[in-house]
């Protein structure tokens, strides 16, 4: 009897650790993992006469809320219907009528930055994400290698009962660990999250996406129908139907981060056509009906004051009629685009409601990881790696592609005078985070268990790094001191809870220091300082950081940063910049660096690349989607490129080695027997070299090799196609790509993954017919 008694109680113990519905939550959640209880050893000789203890198991607090995550992609305060834009989002729209819209919620300006912020509660440069993972440097504060006391809220809530999933963008990941060879701390499915369906890196191609389902990169089967988004919303809505039919008591935590509205701007053609010709005011008047209709909605302060357009931005009036076509064309697309991501959102948010969810579910609908990108430049691009290499778009260029924009043939991006006609009424856009028009994104919160007020507007200064203190205080689970052993930095944020039924409840952030590529700033206490250093569509020298000239505004009476006030206050000014510094120094912002195009090569950045000065890789059959951090590199270098084949007749056909995709990239393959090496320069220019004749069976050497003219980024070269010792073709292409192939597509081995880098063969249908021994890539 006592042996039964001791262990009654043991049990009581056991569930009491485990979270059990007993009012107070007597576990002590402040060290992660939750230890299990001591085991305490049994006497009892017979099992029949013994009772066992309860089974541990940690469960969330009682009354913890689901919690959901939407990050729309690229997207400026001025675009969506809901905060006064063109853009149709009614889904946004629904949830902000049962919630609170946050019309001064900040971002970091960029993408990766802002992702790390918000999935930590850190600031990006205490992540080390001082830029997009794929300019990462050596120095502290952009290594691109999140620390490990800095856990992320999925793993805190994983820790504590939830389950966790990841859909769709995931742009955190180191990019020399995305191969098979990992590590993969830094993967979603090792940062918390049970489950993870997506992308890893910046963009990807909305009809052929790269995709990972875990850390397994999958090949999808054509289907003329695809879209990424549906896709997304489909793996999504399937997981919380799952895993709420599984376990009904145990609350989930779902991070759903389309690609969309990032560039490529893919939409299909029905949704695009619901914006035909509603864009050929241009956007310098489409600027004053968004401004007009944020005053009517109330999401800008009745005195708030348009900002005017830049120099550096064109007028729509100084365009000629033929490029006002393409220019309307793009932003039709963008628009369409944004509408058919917050569809598939709907169609998430209808399944939470199916299943009886929603009301119980803390939403956040966040319009925008950053402001709206100029990333296209003046005029757009057809193909967006243009724009990322530093190529700037030309109209002349774009007008054949005006028909097919949008569509699998285009990887587009539009011109900046969207971009900021999408940020209204703020200045500047994406990267510029001194200014509002890249930091300052529309933000809707729901739920309707626990917050009453609904349809209202909260005008509190908030930033990313606020949303997963809210979460954590909404679940009533404190934040960690201890993670694995490893004492936590705490997290910057601060709820934002004291908001929901006080709409003039005193601001709790008071200060908050924004830096991406040089362009920064510093709030504090309703003013900021700032200076813009660089253009994000200029990919030039920039002056000197010293040289910099500062800007002064008061953003509690000037909710725009219309009125400059640096020569009316420079003494607050003075205080203000020594406040950056102190924060710069705290959050490991300096060095500053403003570079960006060069970055995108290790050697210059100083960052490891997975080749760590090797010259030769040799790679098999079956070894794909090998991402440029992951590869040798061959841009405008001198390189080798040696196969060993076997082809059974004179009719072998496919892809022997390929390096990235239809947007550019190079390819060695055969062709009816013959063999063909073709250097893509953005789907721009094509130079393809091939065997006269087709080689007969049996064992076969073919080596390809380029010289470049010059040591330049972006030389041209000589081309020579050499088999069995034998030089059959050579020609010599007039440009390489500076910096990078694709920022989604990789290198494949024995076929070509995702879109074809030559016409010559079919996307999905292009594995080489005869035997690859090996291939052997060589720097010289």
């Amino acid at each position: 009897m006592q042996t039964i008694a001791i262990h009654l109680a043991f049990s009581s113990v056991i569930s009491m650790l485990a979270g059990s519905a007993l009012g107070a939550d007597p576990i002590d959640r402040t060290v992660l993992p939750i230890p299990e209880p001591a085991v305490t050893p049994i006497t009892e000789l017979d099992a029949r006469k013994a009772k066992p203890p309860a089974r541990f198991e940690v469960k969330a607090p009682q009354g913890a809320p689901n919690v959901v995550i939407v990050l729309i992609d690229d997207i400026g305060f001025g675009h969506s219907s809901a905060f006064g834009g063109p853009v149709n989002m009614p889904n946004l729209e629904r949830m902000a009528a049962s919630g609170l819209k946050y019309n001064r919620f900040h971002t970091t300006a960029l993408c990766s930055p802002t992702r790390v912020a918000l999935l930590t509660g850190r600031n990006h440069h205490v992540n080390n994400l001082g830029a997009v993972t794929e300019l990462a440097t050596a120095f502290p504060g952009n290594t691109a290698v999140r620390p490990k006391n800095v856990t992320p809220l999925a793993e805190i809530l994983r820790l504590n009962g939830y389950s966790t999933a990841a859909f769709g963008k995931s742009h955190e990941t180191p990019p020399w660990e995305v191969s098979v060879s990992g590590p993969f701390d830094h993967w979603p499915t090792r940062s918390g999250f049970d489950k993870f369906y997506g992308f890893i890196g910046g963009e990807t191609n909305n009809w052929v996406p790269g995709i990972y389902d875990g850390t397994v990169r999958i090949e999808l089967p054509p289907n003329p129908n695809y879209h990424l988004t549906n896709d997304l919303a489909n793996q999504a809505i399937s997981w919380v139907s799952a895993q709420q039919a599984l376990t009904p008591d145990k609350p989930f935590y779902l991070y759903f981060a389309p690609g969309g509205t990032h560039a490529p701007h893919h939409a299909p053609k029905e949704w695009i056509a619901k914006y035909k010709g509603k864009f050929n005011q241009g956007w310098d008047r489409l600027r004053e009906e968004t401004f007009a209709r944020q005053k009517a909605l109330g999401v800008i302060p009745a005195d708030t004051k348009l900002t005017p357009r830049p120099a550096e931005i064109p007028a729509w009036d100084d365009m000629s009629s033929d490029h006002k076509r393409l220019f309307e064309r793009q932003m039709e697309t963008f628009a369409g685009f944004g509408e058919h991501t917050d569809f598939e959102v709907g169609r998430l948010i209808s399944q939470l409601e199916a299943i009886g969810e929603l009301d119980n579910t803390l939403f956040f609908y966040i319009v925008g990881d950053n402001g709206s990108s100029a990333e296209g430049g003046p005029e757009g691009t057809y193909n967006e790696m243009m724009a990322l290499n530093g190529i700037v778009g030309k109209a002349d260029q774009m007008m054949d592609h005006i028909d097919e924009w949008g569509g699998p043939t285009t990887f587009p991006h539009f011109a900046i005078g969207w971009a900021w006609a999408g940020n209204t009424p703020f200045q500047w856009t994406k990267q510029v985070a001194s200014h509002f028009g890249g930091t300052r994104n529309g933000m809707v919160l729901r739920w309707p268990k626990k917050v009453k007020s609904k349809g209202e507007v909260r005008s509190q200064f908030h930033h990313v790094i606020d949303v997963a203190p809210t979460i954590l205080a909404a679940a009533d689970i404190p934040e960690p001191k201890s993670v694995d052993g490893i004492t936590q930095r705490p997290m910057d944020g601060v709820s934002m809870l004291y908001t929901v039924d006080d709409a003039k409840a005193k601001d709790q952030r008071t200060t908050q220091y924004f830096e991406i590529f040089g362009n920064r700033g510093i709030y504090h206490d309703g003013w900021i300082a700032c200076t813009r250093h660089s253009t994000p569509w200029l990919m030039v020298k920039n002056p000197p950081l010293t040289d910099d000239v500062w800007e002064l505004y008061n953003v509690d009476k000037d909710f725009s940063q219309a009125n400059n006030l640096a020569a009316a206050e420079p003494a607050r000014l003075k205080e203000l910049q020594a406040l950056f510094t102190q924060e710069a120094i705290r959050n490991h912002v300096y060095p500053i660096d403003d570079r960006r195009s060069e970055r995108f090569n290790p050697a210059i950045a100083g960052r490891p690349d997975l080749m760590g000065g090797r010259k030769s890789l040799t790679v098999y059959p079956g070894m794909t989607g090998m991402m440029e951090n992951a590869f040798i590199n061959v841009k405008g270098i001198h390189h080798v490129i040696t196969a060993e084949i076997e082809v059974a007749d004179a009719k072998a056909s496919g892809v022997i080695i390929a390096q990235a995709g239809y947007f550019g990239g190079w390819t060695v393959y055969m062709k009816d027997g013959k063999v063909h090496h073709e250097y893509n320069f953005f789907a721009l220019e094509r130079t393809n070299i091939a065997a006269p004749t087709a080689l007969a069976p049996g064992k076969h050497t073919i080596v390809y090799e380029f010289i470049p003219d010059s040591a330049h980024p972006g030389t041209g070269g000589t081309s020579t196609l050499t088999i069995d010792g034998v030089k059959v073709a050579d020609a010599h292409i007039p440009k390489t790509q500076p910096f990078a192939f694709s920022g989604d597509e990789g290198a494949d081995v024995g076929l070509d993954s995702e879109t074809n880098v030559s016409p010559d063969y079919k996307q999905g249908n292009n594995a080489f017919t005869g035997k690859i021994v090996k291939v052997t890539v060589e720097q010289k």
